[in-house]
C-alpha cells in the first residue's frame, strides 16, 4: 500500500491511543478498508472490522482474519446470536477499535459525496457509551475507482485523510434507541464526515445528501 499511494494525514491526534471507540469513515471504493486498516496501522491502532462468517472459512484469509483479530458476522438472521453489534461489542470491551462504515455500502452519490447513513455505528455509540470519531479520506479513487477492476499502480497517487472530533451524541444518550434517535444522531454523524470531506476537496457538498431509496437505487451491492 506504501508503494500505490503516499499518505498526508491531518489532524491524525484526535484519532484515540488508547481506549475503545467507533471509527466512522466515509466509502467510496471497495479498497477504503484497506487505506484506513494503513492510516489506523500508522496512527498507532489495530482496526478491527465485521467480516462476513464465511470467509473464515477458507484456509489461508480465514487465518489472516482470525490472526488480525476481525470479528466473524453471520448474514442477519443465519445464527441466533450472530448480530453484528453484539459480536463487535466483544472487541469493544478489550478496549480496541471498531471501524464501522455509517454508510453500509458505496456511495450512490454521483460526485462521491457521503451519502444518506444507517444507524448501525450510532447504535453502537450509544449503546456502549463510547465515543465516535468521524474521518474522511480523498484520492482512494484514483487508486481504485468505484466498483472498478483494477488497481491503478502508476503513478504513485497521493491520498489525504482527515480526523475529526468525536461526534457530539449527548443529545441522543438515555433514550429510547427507536428510528427517530437513531436516524438523528445518524445524521449528525454524516455532517461530521460530510464537513471533514468538505475540508479535504476544498469545495461544497451538496445541499440535500443523497438517498438511494429516493433515486430508485439499491440499497446495497452495485448499481
Amino acid at each position: 500500500m506504501n508503494t500505490l499511494a503516499r499518505y498526508r494525514i491531518h489532524d491524525g491526534h484526535k484519532l484515540p491511543s488508547t481506549g475503545p471507540f467507533v471509527l466512522a469513515p466515509n466509502h467510496y471504493s471497495e479498497i477504503d478498508p484497506v487505506v484506513v486498516g494503513v492510516v489506523m496501522w500508522k496512527l498507532g491502532r489495530m482496526p478491527r472490522y465485521l467480516a462476513k462468517a464465511n470467509l473464515f472459512k477458507y484456509p489461508i484469509i480465514g487465518s489472516l482474519l482470525r490472526a488480525s483479530g476481525q470479528i466473524p458476522v453471520e448474514r442477519a438472521g443465519a445464527v441466533r446470536g450472530s448480530d453484528p453489534l453484539v459480536a463487535a461489542r466483544k472487541i469493544v470491551d478489550q478496549g480496541l477499535a471498531v471501524v464501522i462504515y455509517p454508510e453500509g455500502s458505496l456511495t450512490r452519490d454521483p460526485g462521491l459525496w457521503p451519502m444518506r447513513g444507517k444507524p448501525g455505528a450510532v447504535r453502537m455509540a450509544l449503546e456502549t457509551g463510547i465515543p465516535i470519531i468521524p474521518m474522511a479520506h480523498w484520492g482512494t479513487q484514483k487508486v481504485l475507482p468505484r466498483y472498478a477492476k483494477r488497481i491503478s499502480l502508476f503513478p504513485r497517487k497521493t491520498i489525504d485523510i482527515k480526523v475529526g472530533d468525536p461526534v457530539d451524541l449527548s443529545a441522543f444518550r438515555g433514550k429510547p434507541l427507536d428510528a427517530a434517535t437513531t436516524t438523528a444522531a445518524t445524521a449528525a454523524v454524516m455532517t461530521s464526515i460530510t464537513a471533514l470531506l468538505e475540508d479535504l476537496r476544498g469545495e461544497p457538498a451538496p445541499t440535500d445528501r443523497w438517498d438511494p431509496s429516493k433515486n430508485n437505487q439499491k440499497e446495497t451491492g452495485r448499481f
